[in-house]
């Protein structure tokens, strides 16, 4: 069975997005069309923002026992990879140092 997570936004100019994600063999997928378009784009890293809200559908999927919790993790992984990392407080440039 496909578990298909579509969510729906609004850009600054009023005009509706519509995004899709899909997990298939351990590996996501994800596409999105604005109401303008006729074809869907897919998308290879998708925005963080596109994570953000798809963590959100999936956690609550996830507590109404209607998705595995593989699939919050694998998305919480990629989250953590694309989220930016702060720098070592200690060096007051922003670099660590190679040593």
């Amino acid at each position: 069975m496909r578990n298909v997570h579509v969510w729906k936004t609004v850009d600054e100019g009023g005009e509706k997005r519509e995004a899709r994600a899909e997990r298939f063999g351990g590996k996501w997928r994800f596409q999105a069309k604005r109401r303008s378009e006729t074809v869907w784009t897919y998308y290879d890293s998708p925005s963080l923002e596109d994570l953000e809200s798809l963590r959100d559908i999936l956690w609550r999927k996830y507590q109404r026992k209607r998705l595995p919790w593989d699939d919050v993790a694998s998305l919480d992984k990629m989250l953590e990879e694309r989220r930016p990392h702060p720098s070592n407080p200690s060096d007051p440039s922003g670099t660590e140092d190679p040593q």
